[in-house]
């Protein structure tokens, strides 16, 4: 009579075939590499999105120089009024293109 499909079953989980140690190796291997890629991708992908994250302005080009736009600026506001100039560490851009003093309750966007 033939072994049952139990019977296979358990012995095949019971032997211990090198070649299934490799394959399971390999397969592991393979799940680590698909994280690891997968973590990249995201990292690289959520720079590519948003380039200027923790910044308080942007640099847009214009012509051959650059402004420097702060974040929250009005749409209605040329970019030709924002200044060409890093605002010092000390100082920040309103929506409208003026560069002011930060006052101490002042916090960065």
């Amino acid at each position: 009579m033939p072994p049952s499909v139990y019977e296979r079953l358990f012995s095949t989980l019971m032997t211990d075939d090198p070649s299934d140690s490799a394959s399971s190796s390999r397969s592991w291997r393979r799940w680590v590499a698909a994280g690891l890629f997968l973590v990249f991708f995201v990292v690289v992908m959520r720079e590519v999105v948003n380039p200027y994250r923790g910044q308080r302005f942007e640099k847009i080009p214009h012509g051959d120089h650059v402004h420097y736009v702060p974040r929250d600026r009005n749409p209605d506001v040329s970019v030709s009024r924002f200044p060409t100039q890093k605002p010092d560490a000390d100082e920040r851009i309103t929506p409208d293109g003026q560069v002011v003093s930060r006052k101490e309750g002042d916090r960065a966007p």
